[in-house]
């Protein structure tokens, strides 16, 4: 019986270093695979190369016909390449439409509204996400019938309101309405329920830190990427509001939108100077976005790379 193992003690070296060298080509195939499913295909460049041309033209058009005068943009067809007239359509909207106070007064308000919206959504989306209280679900529900209800059915008595706190025709009767919104909290509540461990939570309990020291020094830096979104997408909103803040302010003290009314008065409206009052107001989204995006893009994939 000695004799009759020998053969097999010998075989199972042979075998195993027969099998490792399989095992580490399978192991290289796998990853020449896993990274040629990262290359894109040319029907996936040419998609991408469509869809930006149709989120591009419809800026390329505003140039193009703020570059011109009213009588080429109403040529059929319409002019698709740059006119002469850019720099001077946009001295004559500056000035016609007070551009300058306006885009002061828009960044007031969007700014203000953008951050009060980060900082309460976080901190209610924190509470409904990892706290412990009765009637957080009832509260929630709450919040979330809040976004099913019509912003117009509001507007009587949120005029009425200001009017009583002496706010009409003022910029806090702008931010006052919506320093917090319902999709703000619903949106962080989402978030911080998937990237927020409770273990972090509890080991902030046991350390015997409060709530707010928990939120401040766990919550914040782990909902930084979905605060950066949310910022940006609350301060575009913000900055186009035209609805409420032409309902409750004049003339004399416009954001952007409102201030771009004065360019559409009269009997025969210029239309190269309305695309041209149209730029200007983009043109400040467009720089904070270069300037902005790519630390917005990143906090986003660090955050999803962290879930």
């Amino acid at each position: 019986m000695t004799t009759q193992s020998l053969p097999a003690r010998t075989d199972a070296p042979a075998r195993t270093s027969a099998a490792k060298p399989a095992g580490r080509g399978g192991r290289r195939l796998l990853r020449q695979r896993a990274g040629r499913q990262h290359h894109a295909g040319p029907l996936a460049y040419v998609l991408l190369a469509v869809m930006a041309i149709l989120s591009i033209f419809p800026l390329y058009w505003t140039m193009v016909a703020a570059s011109t005068d009213n009588t080429r943009v109403s040529q059929t067809p319409p002019p698709f390449l740059p006119g002469p007239n850019l720099f001077s359509n946009l001295a004559r909207a500056w000035d016609e439409a007070a551009m300058g106070k306006a885009m002061v007064n828009s960044l007031i308000v969007a700014g203000v509204i953008a951050l009060s919206t980060v900082l309460f959504a976080t901190l209610a989306g924190f509470a409904f996400a990892k706290l412990r209280f009765k009637g957080r679900n009832a509260l929630l529900m709450l919040v979330i019938g809040t976004m099913m209800v019509p912003p117009q059915l509001a507007v009587v008595p949120l005029f009425m309101m200001m009017a009583d706190l002496g706010w009409s025709q003022q910029l806090p009767a702008v931010i006052f309405p919506t320093l917090v919104s319902a999709v703000g909290v619903f949106f962080m509540r989402q978030y911080l329920t998937e990237a927020l461990p409770d273990e972090l939570v509890e080991a902030g309990r046991v350390d015997g830190a409060h709530s707010l020291r928990i939120f401040f020094s766990i919550v914040l830096p782990i909902a930084r990427p979905a605060m950066a979104v949310l910022f940006m997408i609350t301060f575009v909103h913000a900055w186009n509001d035209f609805f409420w803040p032409f309902v409750v302010l004049d003339m004399t003290n416009p954001t952007v939108p409102v201030a771009l009314t004065q360019l559409s008065a009269g009997y025969v409206r210029d239309q190269s100077l309305i695309m041209a009052g149209a730029l200007l107001g983009t043109l400040p989204l467009l720089a904070m976005f270069v300037v902005f995006g790519r630390q917005i893009v990143s906090g986003i994939m660090a955050g999803a790379v962290k879930g």
